[in-house]
């Protein structure tokens, strides 16, 4: 993904990116970085296996403090307000992620900065995503199995925005060009971020049948569109071995 020395990551865009977060930080964490993986909405609560401490406290000048005496100990801490009654854990402020990511000894902080009721694809709705002001890099998601699917509730978070921004009719197909917009318009999955940060596209699920002809078809699509902050567009497969299959440049 590029990452650099010290860096804040904001995940948004379709599912998989609690999956992308977690199996990130472990990289992160085995190269001997110290890592708080979080969210700003909300995400289901980690197991142990995914994170190394679980910190939740509605108070956020505590999780500053945990976090602050504590990541030298455990080198990976997933950080939230409190427990939701559907699994899930409620996320922090994006001021407490930017105080986080300037705490000394913080190397990277990920956070899940978007929600997808893991459809394959996404359009924000309003107040979405929540990038916090001083990401650096940006990940935004789509997964290949949504192209050429129908453009319903079923297929699709927020089919209405998604026809919007694509000019795909719903209950008509996606395009690979259609996958692109989403990536690459005003309105698309990684509205709000800062001009300032980097942007990854990242196409899931390439180790579905044709998923990497799909892949590479949407990848040529996002360069076509030449947007500036677009660093580069990896081609992945989160739930196998290696999750990243490819990376394409401009």
């Amino acid at each position: 993904l590029g990452i650099q020395a010290k860096e804040m990551i904001s995940l948004v865009g379709a599912g998989g990116k609690t999956t992308l977060m977690f199996r990130l930080a472990q990289e992160l964490f085995l190269c001997g970085k110290n890592v708080v993986t979080t969210t700003t909405t909300k995400i289901l609560e980690p197991t142990s296996g995914e994170t190394n401490f679980l910190f939740i406290d509605q108070d956020e000048k505590k999780i500053r403090d945990f976090v602050q005496h504590h990541l030298d100990q455990y080198h990976h801490i997933t950080v939230a307000r409190e427990r939701l009654g559907s699994g899930k854990v409620k996320g922090i402020s994006p001021n407490l992620v930017n105080e986080l990511g300037s705490l000394q000894g913080m190397d990277t902080i990920i956070v899940e900065a978007d929600g997808a009721a893991s459809r394959p694809v996404k359009a924000p709705r309003e107040g979405e995503p929540v990038i916090p002001s001083n990401t650096t890099l940006v990940v935004a998601i789509l997964g290949v199995d949504g192209m050429e699917r129908v453009l319903n509730e079923e297929n699709v978070f927020q089919p209405e925005r998604v026809s919007k921004i694509t000019g795909i009719p719903i209950g008509e197909r996606l395009t690979d060009e259609a996958m692109a917009i989403l990536m690459t318009h005003p309105e698309g999955i990684f509205k709000g971020a800062s001009s300032l940060s980097r942007v990854v596209a990242f196409l899931n699920k390439v180790d579905i049948p044709n998923g990497m002809v799909k892949a590479k078809s949407i990848a040529q699509k996002i360069f076509k569109e030449k947007h500036r902050q677009i660093e580069r567009v990896v081609l992945g497969q989160l739930n196998n071995e290696p999750p990243v299959a490819e990376v394409i440049f401009p």
